[in-house]
């Protein structure tokens, strides 16, 4: 991809350092408000393919609570509430049937007071544990084996590529394995755009709504309590917003402006501010985080162009 630089860092009027990226901002109607970078070259959308993923699953029928919905979209922090959504969809399933990583959990706080009790990585506790459940229940729904659930052949996984392909209107560039074990299916930045825009504008007793709905409902199972996408989806009412890792971002308002976006190098220093800079452009004045989810140092969006 041929990117941009995005965000500066200054430290006492000199430019110390830059993160370069490349971003897209979509009306409505899908026509481009904005642009950087490159938004038209496949790259992998990491955990921001979540709600498209749980779109998938519930075109497969799969009904969950809005809370089973949101945590089927989330990268969770691995709280108590977390491990009991996860739980509620496993629906009495163990969790060793899981296909993700044992871990321990993503929220530092959560995960210093596992280790001081001497607890073990496991697999519930592992930040896309939701998803795995919902794969299983899904699986379990349409009579599908749970073994090999993961392979991209398998029927679950090419349900969800025929619905990446069609919320994204772009064809599937190349499948990888994301970190969790499950396929990643390469997009475009325009492509998760057009997608998220599509989940948030969806009727709500249709699958893309359901999904949309369960993520409004809990922005804290999507992310955390120290979690900035929580945060930022309490302070807009109808957002949708999803991180992940590498530093993808996606976010789409109620009436389908749609952002995504991704920073070059990885580091998620520069993703909220270009959120936030991104979400002004959109008319959206957006408040300070709270202390702990503010970056250190004068990080300046003024040179987003």
């Amino acid at each position: 991809m041929s990117h941009e630089p995005l965000v500066e860092l200054i430290r006492d009027g000199l430019v110390e350092g830059v993160h370069h990226g490349s971003a897209v901002v979509l009306a409505p109607d899908g026509s481009t408000l904005f642009a950087a970078g490159d938004t038209d070259t496949p790259m992998y959308p990491r955990s921001t393919a979540k709600p498209l993923q749980a779109t998938a699953m519930a075109r497969l029928g799969l009904r969950l609570s809005p809370a089973g919905f949101a945590i089927a979209a989330a990268s969770h922090s691995g709280e108590p509430m977390h491990l009991a959504a996860a739980l509620d969809v496993l629906d009495g399933r163990s969790p060793d049937l899981l296909g993700n990583p044992a871990d321990f959990p993503f929220d530092p706080v959560e995960r210093d007071r596992w280790l001081a009790e001497g607890r073990a990585p496991s697999r519930l506790g592992h930040n896309c544990s939701g998803k795995h459940a919902a794969m299983l229940a899904t699986c379990a729904l349409n009579g599908w084996s749970a073994a090999g659930y993961l392979d991209p052949a398998h029927p679950l996984q090419r349900a969800i590529a025929a619905t990446v392909e069609d919320l994204t209107g772009r064809d599937i560039a190349r499948v990888a394995v994301d970190g969790c074990g499950a396929p990643l299916f390469a997009t475009t930045l325009r492509g998760l755009a057009t997608a998220v825009s599509k989940i948030a504008l969806a009727a709500p007793d249709t699958p893309e709504g359901l999904v949309a709905d369960g993520i409004r409902q809990h922005p804290e199972l999507v992310g955390g309590s120290r979690r900035d996408v929580t945060a930022i989806m309490r302070a807009i009412p109808g957002l949708i917003a999803k991180d992940g890792f590498e530093a993808v971002q996606v976010a789409a308002l109620p009436d389908g402006t749609a952002i995504a976006f991704k920073i070059a190098d990885g580091g998620d220093r520069a993703r909220y501010p270009v959120l936030a800079a991104l979400l002004g452009r959109c008319g959206i004045d957006v408040p300070p985080g709270p202390d702990n989810l503010r970056f250190t140092g004068n990080i300046s969006v003024g040179s987003l162009r």
